[in-house]
This record gives structure tokens, C-alpha cells and sequence, in this order.
């Protein structure tokens, strides 16, 4: 008897375009390969553009979580998300682009000090980061208000900030609703996703100089490499207290400078002699206290020097971390008045 042709249903719905993103990244050991940043680019633009069903993103920023983000795929979701930027329609002069995104667990938030003091000094600064998104964490979004710091609800309000204290905190939001939307699925997931990596790439003022913290120190070089494909002038890329762009004053401070597409380490010395545990509690009382000279905490002021010089390094302002140092030390005697509203 002849063979008879199978006859496959006419019907069967067509492949969806957003499919073979998820199929580069989810066939298996053998099968699984990185996205080119063309492609990178192409898959966030249609998620952020509502292209693609709620099952596909999240599998896709899992499928991306486990496998573990390349500089090709942060230059291509970075590129994405600013090309759909709610930018502001006249620039904006800043110099130092300071993301926060992990919020603080353990320590308060002693960057936010060092970023105001920058600015009392003439360094304008844009801040920008998350709505809370993560248990147990507290974010630049929530501490500020409470220090007497506005957030920025439209760009106008970014623009009057930097002229009055030339500190400025935009959220998320502003400027990139899609992306907070995507934060906001920790809740469903139970993890962060790589959102959480590349979004401190997107510098929506353009600074000449940015700061790129990491949890994991393996994560140092996919920065410096994402930096470099951004062609991000300079970018200095460290480990921070937390994942917050906040020097460990109890350890060793590996970095990496960015300058002019090259790279270069730089390590800045402990200023602590003690490693261990720093302990404490994000208490947002500690932070006007240290600045007004009410309270002590040599761990508090050593990470506010610290970080600031970091910072001072990556505007630069300082060639070398010996001298960032002794000029964030210069900033710190001659602070002035506690820049927030109320003490």
C-alpha cells in the first residue's frame, strides 16, 4: 500500500515575531546564544512599545537572568530605551550622571551626602533611579523627600533644582514608564532582572561623566564594556555598599575607569582600618546629623569622603585617587548649611 501524505492543519496560527528572542535565549545548554545589540535592541523596542505578550517578557528577562547579560545586550537595550525616552525638549547642562537603583539594606544612604556635597561645590549632578521596587530596601525615591529634597515631577522642576542647588533627582518614571513597569514585576518574579543592570546606563541628560555601581564584582567588566560601546566619555565603574554607587570606606576600592574608549583600574585605599561587619540601619536621621556635626559616625563620613572622591574621579576633577581624596576632604570641612529644607 502507497504511503499517504500527512496532511498538516491548515490553521495553525503563525509564529509570533517577538518568538525568536526567547528561542536564541532558551535553547538549552547546546543551543542558547547571547543577542547580537542589533537584536537586543529590536526585542526591548517591541516590549516597550506593548508588542509583545506579558508570558514572552517575562520568560524573556528570566531566560536573560540565568544566562547572564553581555555588553552587546546592555548597549542594544540602553540604545532601545533612549531612542523611547520622554526627554526634556531643551537640553539640560549637567555634569555627573549618578544612577541609584538597589537601594540601601544595611547602611543609610551616605551617597545621597556625597552628592550634596558635589553640588554645594559647583558640580551639577543629575540623580535618577527607581520607585521602591524590592523589600527590606530604601531608595533614594523615599529617602529624600524625607531629608527635604525634592523629586523632579517633570522636567521643569529637574531643570529649576539644578539651578538652585545644581542636585537633581528624576525618577524613572519621567522618563521611562515602560522600564519601571518592567522593575516593578521583582514582585511576580521574586528576583531582579536584568533591567536592573542596564538601566543605570541610560544617563537621559547626556553627562560627560557617570558613576556604575555593582553587587558582583564579575559585573565589573561587563560595565566598563557597556560604557565603552555607549561611547559614555567617562564612567567609573566599582563594587558600591549594597550595589548603590557608594564606596566601602572598610575595604579596598578596585575600579575601572572608562576615559575616551580605553580603559584603566584604579584602587582607592581603605579609609577604615577594620573590615567585618559595618551594621546599622537605613536611619535617614544619621545622614543631616553627620552634615550638620550633631552626630558621629566614622564609618558614615569615611564612606561620604569616599564616595565623593570616587565621583570627583569620574567627572574629572582628579587624576588620581590620593588627590580626589584630599579635594573631597577640602569639600567635607567647608560644607556649609545642611542643603535640605528642614534639619
Amino acid at each position: 500500500m502507497p504511503d499517504t501524505p500527512v496532511a498538516f492543519p491548515s490553521n495553525c496560527p503563525e509564529e509570533h515575531p517577538f518568538a525568536p528572542y526567547v528561542r536564541a535565549l532558551g535553547r538549552g545548554k547546546r543551543g542558547a546564544r547571547s543577542l547580537e545589540r542589533e537584536e537586543a535592541r529590536a526585542a526591548l523596542g517591541m516590549i516597550l512599545d506593548g508588542r509583545v505578550d506579558p508570558v514572552q517578557t517575562g520568560a524573556f528577562l528570566m531566560l536573560l537572568r540565568v544566562k547572564e547579560e553581555t555588553a552587546d545586550e546592555i548597549a542594544g537595550f540602553v540604545q532601545a530605551a533612549r531612542e523611547r525616552a520622554r526627554l526634556p525638549e531643551h537640553a539640560i547642562d549637567v555634569e555627573l550622571d549618578w544612577p541609584s537603583y538597589a537601594g540601601k539594606r544595611q547602611q543609610p544612604p551616605w551617597y545621597l551626602l556625597s552628592a550634596l556635597l558635589l553640588a554645594a561645590h559647583g558640580i551639577r549632578v543629575l540623580m535618577h533611579g527607581c520607585d521602591a521596587h524590592a523589600p527590606n530596601r530604601l531608595f533614594a525615591a523615599q529617602a529624600l523627600p524625607a531629608l527635604g529634597i525634592t523629586v523632579a515631577r517633570d522636567w521643569a522642576q529637574v531643570r529649576a533644582a539644578l539651578e538652585a542647588r545644581r542636585f537633581a533627582y528624576a525618577p524613572l518614571a519621567l522618563f521611562s514608564p515602560g522600564l519601571q513597569a518592567l522593575l516593578d514585576l521583582r514582585r511576580l518574579f521574586g528576583l531582579r532582572s536584568p533591567v536592573n543592570t542596564f538601566v543605570r546606563h541610560l544617563n537621559p541628560l547626556a553627562a560627560p561623566a557617570t558613576l556604575q555601581s555593582l553587587q558582583h564584582p564579575a559585573y565589573a567588566v561587563l560595565h566598563a564594556g557597556a560604557a565603552r560601546q555607549l561611547g559614555q566619555p567617562r564612567a567609573l565603574v566599582f563594587r558600591g555598599e549594597g550595589g548603590e554607587c557608594e564606596l566601602r570606606p572598610n575595604a579596598d576600592s578596585r575600579c575601572i575607569l572608562v576615559e575616551a574608549g580605553s580603559e584603566r583600574e584604579i584602587t582607592f585605599p581603605r579609609l577604615l582600618p577594620e573590615r567585618g561587619a559595618t551594621g546599622g540601619a537605613p536611619e535617614l536621621a544619621a545622614l543631616p546629623a553627620l552634615w550638620n556635626g550633631d552626630g558621629a559616625s566614622a564609618y558614615g563620613e569615611a564612606a561620604v569622603i569616599g564616595t565623593a572622591a570616587a565621583a570627583l574621579l569620574a567627572a574629572g576633577r582628579a587624576d588620581a585617587p590620593e588627590a580626589a581624596l584630599a579635594l573631597a576632604r577640602d569639600y567635607w570641612r567647608r560644607r556649609g548649611p545642611w542643603p535640605g529644607e528642614r534639619a
